[in-house]
C-alpha cells in the first residue's frame, strides 16, 4: 500500500523505512541492501538517497521512498491513496509515469484511489463512485 501522507518513519533514512518493510513482510532476501539499490533508480531516485533521513527529502523523493518500499516485496497488487495530492504538477507526471510503467511493463495490478481528474486521465479503467451507483467509464 502507498499512503497519501508517506508514512514514513521521519527519524529513519529512505533505506531504513524501505528495510522495515521487507522485515515486517516475512519474505527472506540475500541482500536487502543490494535490492534497496535497485529499486531507488526504479522509482526515480539516485541511489545516494538511500542514506538520507526522509525529512531531508522533498514530497515528491518522500512519495518516491514510499512507493520503492512498497515494492520491497515485489506485490502482485499496489493500492494507493491519493499519491498525488501533496505534489506540484510536474512530480504528480513523474510519480504516474511510475505506476504506469508498473502496471504495463511489470504486470502490477496499480489500484489507485483518487480525487484527480489527471489520475484518472491516465488510468486504464476508472470507477466512479457517485450517490447512486458506481459507473464504470
Amino acid at each position: 500500500m502507498v499512503f497519501q501522507s508517506y508514512n514514513l518513519l521521519t527519524y529513519m533514512t529512505a533505506a531504513e523505512n524501505i528495510i522495515l518493510s521487507m522485515d515486517a513482510s516475512g519474505k527472506k532476501y540475500n541482500n536487502k541492501e543490494e535490492k534497496i539499490i535497485k529499486l531507488m533508480p526504479k522509482v526515480g531516485l539516485k541511489s545516494s538517497y538511500a542514506d538520507r533521513k526522509v525529512l531531508r527529502l522533498s514530497g515528491g523523493e518522500q512519495q518516491r521512498v514510499a512507493i520503492a518500499r512498497s515494492l520491497s516485496y515485489n506485490p502482485q497488487i499496489i493500492i494507493v491513496d491519493e499519491p498525488t495530492g501533496n505534489l506540484d504538477k510536474q512530480t504528480e507526471v513523474e510519480i504516474l509515469e511510475i505506476f504506469k510503467k508498473l502496471a504495463h511493463e511489470e504486470n502490477n495490478c496499480v489500484i489507485i484511489v483518487t480525487h484527480s481528474t489527471n489520475i484518472c486521465n491516465a488510468a486504464d479503467i476508472v470507477y466512479e463512485q457517485n450517490v447512486k451507483k458506481i459507473v464504470m467509464k
